[in-house]
């Protein structure tokens, strides 16, 4: 899997660019088109990466947390976002956040979101966000970076390994989509339903 960048095969993300500045400004031009119910449409499109990793290991859980200074959290228990070795010895983690999804982005018809939305791709989220930060566990190591507008502002940084594998993503919406509320039981259901695989667990930390 490691090596030369140029022979890695694009699978969900083209893996020649770190960054699509041009591709997170459209986003950022759109957010009715791109997160059409606000907050929890962010919180879905996490989801979605976290279903996807569940059903192709036959289970899996997540928990997603309202934190008391507006931010969310997604945190999974998959094998961790792709990160590889390149030819210079430098890790490289696949671009998820900052380039768009080639499965889904430009193909809205091709996955719909619990309640009906188009999957369009992690991007969305952080190019709709003031800030994220992907903390990502795999096998062979674990790091974190951190993103403003979808833009990295830091680079991929080594955390101690805790013996888990896994992502936590955690953001603060752009004010633009509107306050963040608990998503309705009837939310929950609809994540039951769609992704019968994941186990999702919800908190909200603002209430104390």
């Amino acid at each position: 899997m490691d090596g030369s960048r140029a022979s890695w095969a694009n699978t969900t993300h083209d893996w020649a660019a770190a960054v699509d500045v041009e591709h997170l400004a459209r986003i950022r031009c759109s957010p009715a088109e791109f997160a059409p119910d606000g907050p929890w449409h962010l919180a879905l499109e996490v989801l979605a990466y976290a279903a996807d990793e569940a059903s192709g290991r036959g289970g899996g859980r997540c928990a997603v947390t309202l934190h008391p200074d507006g931010s969310l959290s997604v945190r999974d228990d998959g094998r961790g976002t792709d990160t590889r070795v390149d030819e210079h010895g430098r890790m490289v983690k696949k671009p998820v956040m900052a380039t768009k999804d080639l499965r889904f982005f430009d193909f809205p018809q091709a996955e719909a979101l619990p309640g009906g939305r188009p999957r369009r791709g992690m991007s969305v989220v952080a190019a709709l966000s003031e800030w994220l930060v992907h903390t990502n566990r795999r096998l062979g190591g674990a790091w974190t970076q951190r993103y403003e507008h979808g833009v990295p502002v830091t680079g991929l940084e080594p955390v101690e390994g805790d013996g888990t594998t896994g992502t936590l993503v955690r953001f603060e919406p752009d004010v633009s989509l509107g306050p963040v509320t608990a998503p309705a039981a009837a939310d929950l259901s609809l994540l039951a339903a769609a992704w019968p695989h994941l186990e999702v667990r919800f908190e909200d930390r603002r209430t104390g």
